[in-house]
């Protein structure tokens, strides 16, 4: 497959520009910055926005729950990276792509790591505590997940069903902080969202093949291989179903759902035109592309809860 033009590739990623964000810092702050993964903020995105189609496939505009959770989302996805950097240092020097990290460059000792998990993570207790119990009780349970996630590629084909389950959890909080409970259509949504995310970090590994292959590092990218296509296109197809039914069983219009899985089918199927397995710049600027897809279904919602 051609390749995305330049014109279009920069686009999709102008906002992850790595040396412009860190310029703006002090100089000792940016090693922490970086490990927090400030400079990158497409998963930052794809972690925040399970929580928002939560709060709206619930019907909730309020604007202190979005804010919250996109708080929330800046702190955790920080210290989802200090917890896989400290795990994965000695795999990351390895790797060309991760050797200039500041953990394995040795910018940010493992001490100072730990320091600043500390830091993230009572940031966002900070903000875990402005929501109901039952989100509260619902949030730690992702914790044991998070912590298990960086090793999980070492023992399984499949670290990205892993990362799913972490990185969609906020689906199931964004419903309960407007519920107080949780109910089916919130697990339709985070069902949808593990499919997701299977299929746009499997994208993303494609980029390491070469050097996972090397260093003994399992995914889904080296088990699919030649038929990445083929599982890609199950799993979003399986995302929208489960889609569809979540918007169904909380009563979103018809029309909103309509656009909303239309719009997210049409970039999924954008992006399986325009994949090249082999291409790591191809491969990086779809997986980034995900916060459009995401974006496509929550704005439907958004749109059908202001009208109701």
């Amino acid at each position: 497959m051609a390749d995305i033009s330049p014109k279009l590739a920069a686009m999709l990623t102008r906002s992850d520009i790595r040396f412009d964000l860190l310029s703006l810092l002090p100089q000792g702050w940016r090693p922490y910055a970086a490990l927090a993964r400030l400079d990158r903020p497409i998963g930052t995105w794809l972690l925040l926005l399970p929580c928002w189609w939560g709060l709206a496939l619930a019907g909730n505009l309020s604007p202190l729950p979005y804010l919250m959770f996109a708080i929330g989302a800046v702190a955790m996805r920080g210290a989802g990276c200090t917890i896989n950097d400290l795990a994965d240092v000695e795999f990351d020097r390895q790797v060309a792509r991760t050797a200039q990290r500041p953990l394995p460059s040795g910018a940010v000792s493992k001490r100072q790591a730990l320091v600043f998990l500390a830091a993230q993570m009572l940031v966002g207790l900070a903000v875990l505590v402005t929501f109901n119990l039952p989100t509260i009780l619902w949030a730690f349970g992702s914790v044991a997940i998070i912590i298990a996630y960086p090793f999980m590629k070492r023992f399984t084909n499949w670290p990205q069903f892993v990362l799913g389950l972490a990185f969609n959890w906020g689906a199931l909080l964004g419903w309960t902080a407007s519920f107080g409970a949780l109910h089916w259509p919130a697990l339709a949504l985070y069902a949808a969202g593990i499919l997701w995310t299977l299929g746009y970090d499997t994208i993303y590994a494609h980029q390491d093949k070469d050097d996972d292959e090397r260093i003994g590092v399992k995914s889904t990218a080296l088990h699919f291989g030649s038929e990445t296509k083929f599982w890609i296109s199950g799993f979003y197809a399986a995302t929208l179903l489960l889609l569809g039914l979540a918007c169904w069983g909380a009563g979103v219009p018809a029309w909103a759902s309509a656009l909303a899985l239309i719009g997210m089918g049409g970039h999924f199927l954008w992006q399986l035109v325009w994949l090249d397995i082999d291409n790591p710049d191809n491969c990086l600027t779809l997986f980034k592309s995900n916060r459009f897809a995401g974006g496509l279904f929550l704005l439907p919602l958004l749109i059908a809860g202001a009208l109701a």
